[in-house]
């Protein structure tokens, strides 16, 4: 019978679990920290009475781990009962952190009843560092085997192109990407000429790149001539044999220029070498080759000759089917773009250069039209749109003929018996596809023409699509109310058609109790905006004096039993005394609030937080929690859309998102949320956003911008009215002060912009202890106090409003108004 061996000396147990080599923690079903081990502490700098009884696990992690605690792993943990290798960043006591992989064992009692959570946390900064370390490695390979897999891929293209337009835009590629060269230029044999034909050329500057006889002294034609890669390493080598490139070398700071004739025939067997091109291409500093990358480069030669030799011996029979394979290919490439302006764009420049030299797009769309032009040089305008309007005029194409001075043929695009524009087209004699015949010309105008008018009716459902989705948010926010101020913003996804699922709303619970809450369903269409709709009408149904957020979002959780799309949607909502200015607000699996105080930084809201609506794991009961706000507040709450991306880690957008919206803390609240939108996310961005900023209290100064518009004076009164009326303003004075204000502005648009209707009138209003000064300034041509009195009584009822009245004119005219507080009318 085996025993166990003691040793002499054996280890005190509680040594063991206090001095093990990974950290231990014991803690309450809530996270609350009940036990930890002395590892555990010297790694984070803690004492102990900081831990046991005062912390939760999840308030030791980073903010965006916090995050990934409540909607990942602690609901796993409740449905799995452990976890097991969580790699989670904790924070120490002096703030930094320090990389752990994480287990956790989740006991219960006889009952089910869950008692304690065990968890093992080991330190992986050392794992972390091999992992980089291994990550170097396997891009030192990736790096390695780059050039082949770029050769190998320049290879399947050459074997896929059937016309030496694409077999040169195919070789053009190659040095790039496969040696770090600067620049390439490619040149092609016309043996008819006897000439070397400029063809493409990434950079045009970086060498004398036009077409020139085959008998010239130029570097180009002599490899041409000798059939043999060249490399000239220097300029001072260049300069001893091909002045010309030593001349373009140093005007566009060229060091080494490979010159490589693309040959074909056997290689052993010089004479029997035909050159058909040359590839040149260059590098910003001077570059040695090795023997490896000239063997590669003079493979590239013969590859390419090679391709270049199978595109020249098609026959006519084979271009036809190389017209109904390109009208296919053009179709194809036109139905990926669903806008209108991409497939005009995506028309000509698939139209050149297999077609055309020069290709240019016109259709008679809104006021100016649109317009796209790929290739060059564009001919001659004016007799271009001479022959533009012959072929609208007839409905009928207008082909180039000999020494006609254009050498353009115009197309008209006819949809239905109308013409909505016209395709012209530049094929020049010594191309490939100048002898294209006329049907296929007229077939590649019809389809290009049904392409561009579904495009066209694509946009017209779009904007529909987009009225929609503004029509299911909120509307009726309410306003005119001194004690605090919304401004909202929605931007949906610049890609999509369908509508989304973000969506935001404020409404008063009652006379002095303001709910605001953004929302996010999962999904996308009408089925989201229905279930959108549908969980707004249920919050505002919820929404009571007596219920609170949490219990809200608790019945949220059984709207969700009998309505399955509205499962795992977010949201956070907030309730907002307005007598006491207390805050109290729950999150379901959302982004944090964010408040900026009048003093002090901006701080994210992490308390009262739990998983998405109707979220089967985890605890489903909801918490919320208070926090008293100052006057001058701002509260920010929106959707993933406005931080997230890709490559990009949630605390930098948090950093990122904290910071402009401190930057922009004393900007007025009116275009402040687009104006977040503009500096995080731009207009050209893949997912929609949705912000709803609430400001407490009313702003000291009043300042609007509006365009040269009577009808934007109703909403000017309509602010001033409510700021002053939050001030205290006796009515007379307000009236008085509206209806001096309304007649500024609108001499200012009437004569100060009668010829700019894109004019702005900038007004600001401030309030002292006696007076409500009004400042009106446009920067238009003023025709002067007399041109007023000869419109109306505006002028004169300015002075009748108003105590102090001055005019400045400079740059446009400013007109300073003061009224003195309680004086009657």
């Amino acid at each position: 019978m085996t025993q166990e061996l003691r040793l002499p000396w054996d280890d005190d147990p509680e040594d063991l679990y206090e001095h093990a080599p990974c950290g231990y923690l014991t803690t309450l079903p809530d996270g609350t920290i009940v036990r930890v081990n002395e590892t555990f502490l010297t790694w984070t700098g803690y004492a102990r009475t900081d831990l046991i009884g005062h912390k939760r696990f999840r308030d030791l992690l980073t903010p965006g781990d916090q995050i990934f605690h409540e909607t990942h792993y602690a609901p796993l943990l409740t449905m799995q009962g452990e976890v097991h290798e969580i790699a989670l960043d904790v924070v120490r006591a002096d703030r930094s952190r320090v990389p752990t992989l994480v287990n956790s064992v989740l006991e219960s009692g006889p009952d089910g009843t869950p008692r304690i959570i065990r968890t093992m946390i080991f330190n992986a900064t050392e794992r972390r560092g091999y992992e980089r370390e291994l990550l170097g490695s396997r891009r030192a390979a990736e790096s390695s085997e780059q050039r082949v897999r770029v050769l190998q891929q320049i290879v399947a293209d050459l074997a896929a192109a059937p016309t030496e337009a694409e077999v040169a835009e195919a070789v053009i590629r190659a040095p790039e990407p496969a040696f770090q060269a600067a620049s390439s230029s490619i040149f092609l044999v016309d043996p008819e000429r006897d000439e070397l034909i400029a063809v493409s050329s990434t950079d045009p500057t970086t060498s004398n790149w036009d077409d020139m006889p085959r008998s010239s002294t130029r570097a180009v034609a002599e490899v041409a001539r000798r059939g043999d890669l060249h490399v000239i390493a220097t300029v001072a080598e260049a300069e001893e044999h091909f002045p010309d490139l030593a001349e373009s070398m140093r005007r566009s700071e060229r060091k080494t220029v490979v010159l490589l004739p693309l040959t074909t025939g056997p290689a052993e067997e010089h004479g029997a070498v035909a050159v058909l091109g040359v590839l040149a291409f260059s590098f910003r500093e001077e570059r040695v080759l090795t023997d490896g990358e000239l063997r590669v480069i003079r493979l590239l030669g013969q590859q390419a000759g090679q391709a270049l030799d199978r595109a020249r011996l098609y026959d006519e029979g084979r271009r036809r089917e190389d017209r109904s394979s390109f009208l296919a290919r053009t179709t194809r490439a036109l139905d990926e773009q669903h806008r209108l302006l991409q497939r005009a764009r995506r028309l000509v420049e698939r139209v050149v250069p297999e077609i055309a030299d020069w290709a240019l797009v016109r259709l008679q769309v809104g006021p100016a039209g649109l317009v796209e032009h790929h290739g060059g040089p564009a001919p001659d305008p004016e007799l271009l749109d001479a022959r533009v309007a012959e072929a609208v005029e007839t409905c009928a194409p207008v082909y180039a003929g000999d020494g006609d001075g254009l050498g353009c043929t115009v197309l008209p695009l006819t949809v239905r018996g109308r013409v909505i524009g016209t395709l012209a087209l530049r094929m020049a004699p010594d191309r490939r596809g100048a002898g294209a015949d006329r049907l296929f010309l007229v077939d590649l105008a019809d389809r290009a023409a049904l392409a561009l008018e579904n495009a066209r009716l694509y946009e017209q459902e779009r904007a529909i699509a987009r009225t929609l989705q503004r029509s299911l948010l909120a509307a009726d926010v309410p306003g005119a109310d001194s004690r605090f101020a919304l401004e909202t913003h929605y931007q949906a996804a610049a890609q999509d058609l369908e509508v989304g699922g973000d969506w935001y709303d404020a409404f008063l619970i009652t006379a002095n109790k303001l709910a605001v809450v953004v929302g996010d369903v999962v999904g996308r269409g009408i089925d989201a905006a229905t279930t959108m709709g549908q969980l707004r009408s249920a919050i505002r149904a919820l929404a009571t004096a007596e219920n609170g957020p949490a219990r809200l979002l608790e019945g949220l959780d059984r709207f969700c039993e009998r309505v399955e799309s509205a499962r795992m949607a977010t949201v956070v909502y907030a309730e907002i005394d307005l007598l006491s200015g207390e805050l109290t607000y729950a999150t379901a699996g959302h982004l944090p609030l964010l408040l900026h105080e009048p003093a002090g930084p901006p701080q994210y809201l992490m308390q009262a937080r739990s998983a998405p609506l109707g979220s089967r794991a985890g605890d489903r009961h909801r918490v919320e929690d208070r926090i008293r706000l100052s006057g001058g507040s701002r509260l920010l709450l929106y959707t993933d859309g406005l931080i997230e991306r890709r490559g990009r880690g949630l605390d930098r957008g948090f950093e990122i998102l904290a910071r402009e919206f401190s930057r922009l803390r004393d900007a007025p609240l009116k275009g402040l949320t687009a104006g977040l939108a503009d500096i995080l996310v731009g207009r050209d961005h893949g997912d929609d956003v949705c912000m709803l900023c609430l400001s407490l209290g009313t702003e000291e100064r009043l300042e609007r911008s509006i365009g040269a518009d009577p009808v934007q004076i109703s909403r000017l009164r309509a602010d001033m009215r409510g700021w002053m009326a939050g001030h205290g303003i006796d009515p007379d004075c307000l009236n008085a002060v509206l209806l001096a204000s309304s007649e500024a502005v609108a001499n200012a648009i009437e004569h100060g912009y009668r010829d700019d209707p894109f004019g702005m009138v900038d007004v600001s209003a401030t309030i002292s202890a006696d007076a409500v000064e009004i400042r009106v300034s446009d920067h238009g041509t003023w025709r002067g106090p007399g041109a007023d009195l000869a419109r109306g009584r505006g002028l004169q009822l300015i002075y009748e409003s108003m105590d102090e009245v001055s005019f400045d004119q400079g740059e446009g005219t400013t007109v300073t108004m003061r009224r003195h507080r309680g004086k009657s009318s």
